[in-house]
C-alpha cells in the first residue's frame, strides 16, 4: 500500500457518520476506495468500472466481513452505520470518474436510489415553438436517407475468387471412435456398493499363454529392471522433487530476484507535539507482532539545556505497537525522562528495565496490563498459522486510548551514573555475582541483576532485591515514611524506588594519563539471548522479588571455570577485552579493576554495535564510524575482518538469526547493508534504500519458518517493518560449517601474520648488530690497511675500465701484451 494511499485512509477514519454530499440526493455517500480495497471487492478502475460500466454491486456481507478483518483501516468504515441499515444485500458502488461528488467512489444508501440508477429512460425534447403540436413515430427506409443507419451488405469480388489447382492433405487410418454417455436420474439418494468378478482368462488361454517363447523371454528380460528398480526404492525416497530441491538451493545463492527486504508496515507517533527520534527497539519476547520502542526528543546537548523547562511538562515514554493498529499504541511506559536503551526481564517478560539520558535507571512492571496485550497479537498462535497476516481483532473505539503504565521504581540520582547510560543487559538466571565480581550459581532461576554503561567512564552492576530481608514491619514503616503510591502503581519494587544503588562499579582508566575509556556498548559472555520458558508473576501473587535476598552469595556455591571478561565499545572507537572482577591492589589493599586485556583502535567513530553471533559465543560484531569488524574471542592480535571506509557513517548493525554469515548494517544516509560473508568479504553483498534519514537502530526477529521480519528505526521517529527475503533467510546446507572454516582460515593468517612479523622484527635486530660489528670493525682497522683496500679498489677501477674501452674498440692489444689507443 502506497504512503499517499495510507494518509487518505487516516483523514476518513476520524469520521463517525458521513453525511450526504448533496441536500438533493441525500442517498449519495461519496467514498475513498484503495487499490488493495477495489483489489478486494473486483471493483478495480478501468478493468471491472469502466465509463461504458460505471458500477458494481457489492454484497452486504462481503463489506463486514472486511470491517471485520481490517476495523478502523478499512474504506468503507465511514458508511458502516449505512450499510447496517441498508434493507438490501446488494449495495450500488458508482465510480465517479469526474469526481463529481469530490472523491473517485460514491456509495447508494438506499434502495429507491440503487433502482432509480439502474432503470434505463429515455428524455424526448422538443424545440420550444413546437410544444403541444401532435408527435408522429413512424419508420424510415434507411437506404434513402443518408443520416440513418446504412447496412453494409456482403458481395462477391472477383479479385479475391482465386481457384484452388493443389492441396496437400494428411490422412491416417484410424479406427472410428464414438463416445456415448447416460445421465440417470437419482431419485432416492442412498449409499449402494457393487462386487463384481475380475475378468480371466480361461483354461485353454492360460496353457497357450504358458507355452508362448515370446512372453517368457520378456518376463525374463524385465524381471532385472524391476529387481533393481525395487532396489532403488528401498535405499532413496523416489518422492523427493529433485528439481525443486535444485531450485530451492539455486534460490539460495544465486537467484537474485528476491533478496531486497519488503515492506510489511510502518509506526508513527501522531500524537507527540515534538519531534521525536527512536533510540531503541525490542520485540516482545512472547508476543508475536507486538513490539516495543523508546523515543527521545531530537535536540542537542545545548538545546537540550535551553529548553529543559518545556521538555520537563512532555512525557518521556517507551510505546508498544501491535500490528493489529499501526496508528494507535497499545501501551505507553512514562518514564522521568528519554529513554535510550531498554531491555525485557529473559525470566519474566512482564518486568522491563531501561536507562535514561540523566543517568538513572527506570523499572516498569506490566503484569496488570497481560492479558490487555495478550489479546491484542496479531495472527493468533504460531502453530495455528504459518504466515502472518495483519488481523484486526479490536474495535477502533477500544484502542483509540492508550494505557498510561508509570514506572514503579527508579535508582537514586545520586549513586547511579552521572550522564546518559548508553547500553543494558540483564545477567542470565543461570548465576549471579557479589561486589568483588566473583561469579556464584543462582539457586533461585529469576534474573535479579543489571549491568549498565554509560558515558560518564563506568560500568555499574545492579541487584533488584532486597539487599535485606524485608520485614512486614518494615514494610510498614517504609510506606510511613514514603510517599504515599498512587493506586495505579505496582508495589513490585517499592524497596528500590529513590534508593536503588549500584551493587558495583568498574572505571575503565587508561593507566598512564587521568584520562578514562567512555564506553557505549557492551557485550557479555553469557548473555542470555532466548526467553526459554517464561516465569511471569500474576496480580494478586506474591512478589517473588521479595522473598529473594541479596548479599547472600557466602551461601552460594561459586563458579570457578567462569570468564568474567567482555567486550567494551567506547566513543574514540576503541574496542577493548577487559575484566569485571576485581583484584586487590598490593600497595593499597583496595580493590581496584584489572587492566584491559587487550585494547584496538579500528573504528574511526563512537562505537554503536558490539554483539555476539547467535550461532559462534566466541564472534563478536563491532560496528563504529565508517568501518565494521569481526572479532574472535582469545584472539588477541585484531580482528578476523575489518572493512574498507565506507561512503556513509555506519550507525547500528545485527546480525541474522538464521544465517551465521549474514548481518545488516545501517547507515547515516537511510541505507542498509547486507553483508553475506558466503558470497563476499570485502564488501557488502547488496545495499538498499530504506529511509531518507539516519537510521539509528536495527533489530530482526522470527515469526515462524517461512516468516521473518526486521525492524528498523529511523531518526524522524518512524518504525519500519519490513520482511526478509527466503534468500537472506534459509541458511544453505553446509553455511554452517563454511563460515566456521572462513573464521579459523582467518585465525590462521593473524597467526601467520604475527609470526612473520615477529621474524622481521628479528631479522631487523640482526642486520642492526650486523652493521654495528661492521662499523667497529672498520674503526679497528690500521692506516696501511685503509691504504692498502684503496689501492685495490682503485686498481680494480683500472682494469674495469680497459674492459669497457677494448669492447667500445677505442684501445687495442699488440701482440707484445701492450696497449695502443685506436685513432
Amino acid at each position: 500500500m502506497a504512503p499517499k494511499q495510507k494518509q487518505k485512509k487516516k483523514s476518513s477514519r476520524g469520521k463517525k457518520s458521513p453525511k450526504p454530499i448533496l441536500a438533493g440526493h441525500p442517498e449519495i455517500y461519496p467514498l475513498v476506495l484503495t487499490t488493495k480495497t477495489q483489489e478486494i471487492f473486483n471493483c478495480r478502475i478501468d478493468e471491472d468500472v469502466t465509463d461504458e460500466q460505471p458500477y458494481k454491486l457489492i454484497n452486504k456481507e462481503d463489506i463486514f466481513e472486511d470491517l471485520r478483518n481490517r476495523a478502523a483501516v478499512s474504506d468503507f468504515h465511514p458508511v458502516k452505520k449505512i450499510v447496517q441499515e441498508y434493507p438490501g444485500n446488494e449495495l450500488l458502488l458508482v465510480y465517479d470518474k469526474d469526481f463529481k461528488y469530490g472523491l473517485n467512489f460514491y456509495l447508494i444508501g438506499t434502495e429507491e436510489g440503487k433502482e432509480n440508477y439502474l432503470n434505463i429512460t429515455y428524455m424526448i425534447s422538443q424545440k420550444r415553438i413546437e410544444f403541444g403540436a401532435p408527435v408522429k413515430f413512424s419508420d424510415q427506409n434507411a437506404s434513402s436517407v443518408k443520416d440513418a443507419y446504412i447496412e453494409c451488405t456482403a458481395y462477391p469480388d472477383k479479385n479475391f475468387t482465386l481457384k484452388q489447382l493443389e492441396k496437400d492433405v494428411g490422412m491416417q487410418v484410424i479406427p472410428q471412435i464414438k463416445d456415448i454417455s447416460t445421465q440417470t436420474e437419482w431419485t432416492y439418494p442412498k449409499n449402494a456398493t457393487i462386487q463384481y468378478y475380475p475378468r480371466e482368462f480361461s483354461e485353454e488361454e492360460k496353457e497357450t499363454l504358458k507355452q508362448s517363447r515370446p512372453l517368457v523371454d520378456f518376463l525374463n528380460n524385465a524381471s532385472i529392471s524391476v529387481e533393481i528398480a525395487l532396489q532403488q526404492n528401498e535405499i532413496m525416497n523416489t518422492f523427493i522433487d529433485d528439481w525443486k530441491y535444485l531450485a530451492e538451493e539455486e534460490g539460495t545463492f544465486g537467484d537474485k530476484t528476491d533478496t531486497h527486504l519488503k515492506e510489511y508496515q510502518s509506526f508513527t507517533d501522531l500524537h507527540s507535539p515534538t519531534e521525536k527520534m527512536i533510540t531503541c527497539i525490542s520485540w516482545h519476547p512472547t508476543i508475536y507482532g507486538l513490539i516495543a520502542v523508546s523515543v527521545a526528543v531530537r535536540l542537542s546537548f545545548e538545546d537540550r539545556v535551553y529548553f529543559s523547562g518545556k521538555l520537563l511538562l512532555q512525557p518521556s515514554l517507551i510505546l508498544f505497537w501491535s500490528f493489529s493498529d499501526p496508528i494507535h499504541p497499545q501501551l505507553m511506559l512514562e518514564s522521568p525522562d528519554d529513554i535510550f536503551c531498554f531491555k525485557f526481564c529473559p525470566s519474566d517478560p512482564n518486568i522491563i528495565a531501561g536507562g535514561c539520558i540523566n543517568g538513572q535507571i527506570v523499572l516498569w512492571d506490566i503484569t496488570a496490563h497481560a492479558d490487555r496485550i495478550e489479546n491484542i497479537k496479531a495472527g493468533g498462535s504460531r502453530s495455528k498459522k504459518a504466515t502472518l497476516k495483519p488481523m484486526f481483532l479490536l474495535e477502533p473505539e477500544s484502542n483509540k486510548e492508550a494505557m498510561y503504565i508509570r514506572h514503579c521504581a527508579v535508582s537514586s540520582i545520586e549513586s547511579g551514573h552521572k550522564k546518559v547510560i548508553t547500553d543494558i543487559h540483564w545477567l542470565s538466571d543461570t548465576f549471579e555475582i557479589n561486589r568483588m565480581g566473583s561469579v556464584f550459581e543462582n539457586r533461585s532461576g529469576i534474573c535479579c541483576q543489571l549491568v549498565t554503561c554509560s558515558a560518564d567512564c563506568t560500568i555499574c552492576f545492579w541487584d533488584i532485591r532486597p539487599q535485606k530481608p524485608l520485614t512486614p514491619q518494615t514494610t510498614e514503616k517504609k510506606k510511613e515514611e514514603s510517599i504515599e503510591i498512587p493506586f495505579d502503581v505496582p508495589s513490585t519494587f517499592l524497596h528500590l524506588d529513590l534508593s536503588w544503588k549500584p551493587l558495583s562499579k568498574i572505571r575503565l582508566s587508561k593507566g598512564e594519563t587521568s584520562l578514562d575509556h567512555c564506553p557505549t556498548r557492551i557485550s557479555l559472555n553469557e548473555d542470555h539471548k532466548t526467553l526459554t520458558q517464561s516465569k511471569t508473576v500474576k496480580a494478586g501473587e506474591m512478589n517473588p522479588y521479595h522473598n529473594l535476598e541479596s548479599g547472600m552469595a557466602n551461601l552460594l556455591k561459586p563458579i570457578d571455570d567462569f570468564c568474567t571478561k567482555f567486550f567494551v565499545g567506547t566513543e574514540d572507537g576503541e574496542v577493548i577485552y577487559t575484566d569485571w572482577k576485581m583484584e586487590k591492589d598490593p600497595e593499597t589493599g583496595r580493590h581496584m579493576p584489572k587492566k584491559p586485556v587487550s585494547i584496538h583502535t579500528i573504528h574511526d567513530g563512537t562505537v554503536h554495535t558490539i554483539q555476539r553471533s547467535p550461532f559462534y559465543n566466541d564472534i563478536i560484531l563491532t560496528v563504529g564510524g565508517w568501518n565494521v569488524a569481526i572479532w574472535k574471542e582469545g584472539v588477541m592480535t585484531g580482528p578476523l575482518l575489518q572493512s574498507c571506509c565506507a561512503p556513509k557513517m555506519y550507525t547500528s548493525g545485527h546480525w541474522s538469526l538464521t544465517r551465521p554469515g549474514v548481518f545488516y548494517i545501517g547507515r547515516e544516509d537511510g541505507y542498509i547493508d547486507i553483508w553475506d560473508l558466503l558470497e563476499k568479504t570485502h564488501e557488502p553483498a547488496q545495499s538498499q534504500n530504506i529511509c531518507i534519514t539516519m537510521i539509528t537502530y536495527i533489530k530482526p526477529w522470527i515469526f515462524s519458518a517461512k516468516q521473518q521480519f526486521i525492524a528498523i528505526a529511523d531518526y524522524y521517529g518512524t518504525l519500519h517493518i519490513l520482511e526478509i527475503p527466503w534468500t537472506l533467510s534459509r541458511p544453505s546446507t553446509n553455511e554452517m560449517t563454511s563460515v566456521n572454516y572462513y573464521f579459523e582460515r582467518e585465525v590462521k593468517h593473524l597467526e601467520y601474520v604475527e609470526q612473520r612479523k615477529n621474524i622481521r622484527e628479528q631479522e631487523k635486530k640482526e642486520m642492526e648488530l650486523e652493521m654495528e660489528k661492521k662499523k667497529i670493525k672498520t674503526y679497528q682497522k690500521s692506516k696501511e690497511q685503509m691504504e692498502a683496500e684503496l689501492k685495490m679498489d682503485y686498481e680494480s677501477y683500472l682494469e674495469l675500465e680497459k674492459t669497457v674501452l677494448i669492447n667500445l674498440g677505442l684501445l687495442k692489444v699488440t701482440e707484445k701484451g701492450s696497449y695502443m689507443d685506436v685513432v
